[in-house]
């Protein structure tokens, strides 16, 4: 079974987002902070990462950028932040796709 970290601050969000992926057949782990996101990534090695940006203490772009040091596994950023700079900063660090909310 292939793992998806949920990375997001909103329970309600999360909840949404690991409901659907359950239902697809997907395992998920989720985290409410950047700091724990990197922990659980070196210690569950995760398939793919979905990633809010607005992240308490560490934000998404700077998770990412701690990421890439670690692993090369897939990010897809979901956000509700929709400028195009930060589109294009998350594309440039590493992520596969970048979803507003």
């Amino acid at each position: 079974m292939k793992i998806v970290l949920v990375v997001d601050d909103e329970p309600k969000i999360t909840k949404l987002v690991q409901d659907y992926l359950e239902r697809a057949g997907f395992g998920v782990i989720v985290a409410g902070d950047g700091k724990s996101a990197l922990s659980l990534v070196r210690s569950k090695k995760p398939d793919c990462i979905i990633l809010d940006l607005g992240l308490p203490q560490m934000d998404g772009l700077d998770v990412t950028r701690e990421l890439r040091k670690l692993s090369n596994v897939p990010i897809i950023m979901l956000t509700a932040h929709s400028e195009e700079s930060d589109k294009l900063i998350g594309l440039e660090l590493g992520a596969e796709d970048y979803v507003t909310k």
